[in-house]
Formats: C-alpha cells, sequence, structure tokens
C-alpha cells in the first residue's frame, strides 16, 4: 500500500477509523532526518499492506501536531483502534518499525 498524505480533513478518517495498525509519520520538508526517513517509511508501507501509512506535514498541519503533542521530527505514532499506541522520536531502523507496530 501507499504512504498516504494526511491532513487536517482526512485525519480521523484514514487514521482514527482505520482497520487494524495506523502508522502515521509527523514530518517537514526542510528537516534532513525527516528526509532520511521517509524511503524506510516507504518500504514500511510496501512491504506491509496490512498498515495503513500515513504522513503529515508539521508546517502544514500545526493543530494536529500540537493536539498530538509532536515535539521533534521525524515523530512517528502507531494508533491501534484510535488510540495512540507507541511513539517514536527521530529516525529508525525499518525494524524497530516492525518491532512497535508488531
Amino acid at each position: 500500500m501507499a504512504v498516504l498524505k494526511i491532513d487536517g480533513n482526512n485525519f480521523e478518517e484514514k487514521i482514527l477509523k482505520a482497520q487494524g495498525t495506523a502508522v502515521v509519520d509527523f514530518w517537514a520538508d526542510w528537516c534532513g532526518p525527516c528526509r532520511m526517513f521517509s524511503p524506510i517509511i516507504e518500504q514500511l508501507a510496501k512491504e506491509h499492506p496490512e498498515l495503513t501509512v500515513g504522513k503529515i506535514n508539521v508546517d502544514e498541519n500545526l493543530e494536529l501536531a500540537e493536539k498530538y503533542r509532536v515535539m521533534g521530527i521525524p515523530t512517528l505514532l502507531v494508533f491501534r483502534n484510535g488510540q495512540v499506541a507507541a511513539t517514536s522520536v527521530g529516525v529508525k531502523p525499518k525494524r524497530a518499525l516492525e518491532e512497535m507496530v508488531g
């Protein structure tokens, strides 16, 4: 499955109401570590079609970043049944992400 572009208009439908596990990457265009993390997120989505994987640009969606207390980027949130089940800040290897969502 492809990585979804998530914003305030589709967050509830695509993430909070997702069947199973949803993974959201909070990022920004100017963030070097975010650019390093992006291919890992893409690979996670491709190799795990059972996951809903999305990216939220913090500059364009400040309200969502504030709501989920995103203080540094990249921040990855794992949602299960509409609730945050796990949080990770910084670039992590794909294996660590798979363990988080497993």
